[in-house]
């Protein structure tokens, strides 16, 4: 069954204290629901960004941060098991209600390595 990804966004002047109890407790009870359906692989929040790019001289840049200018920061994210699209979406929907955050979904591509000859 193909794997999608659930990433929440917020706002780049997120203030954790206004998640109250309430919020804090409709995101767990959602997390319960989709372990008990089967269809969550893995989820959770995120933190401090750090670029790595690839220099002309072979060596790796490591900077703070993302280099674009962006308004959102992806918050935290979900890997779900669906046999669908729309089923990724409706679990999709009621994160965004517990959230209370936009989310986007992506399915995630998986080729396996081809075997050793």
């Amino acid at each position: 069954m193909p794997h999608y990804l659930i990433a929440g966004y917020l706002p780049d002047n997120f203030d954790p204290s206004t998640q109250d109890e309430a919020m804090v407790e409709e995101i767990h009870a959602l997390n319960r629901e989709m372990i008990a359906a089967g269809v969550r692989r893995f989820a959770g929040g995120l933190g401090a960004t750090h670029t790595l790019r690839a220099q002309p001289d072979g060596d790796v840049h490591v900077s703070d941060g993302p280099y674009l200018e962006t308004k959102e920061l992806v918050g935290g994210i979900t890997i779900v098991e669906t046999a669908t699209l729309d089923e990724a979406l409706a679990w999709a929907r009621r994160a965004v209600k517990a959230c209370r955050m936009p989310v986007e979904v992506r399915e995630i591509f998986f080729v396996p390595a081809p075997a050793k000859t």
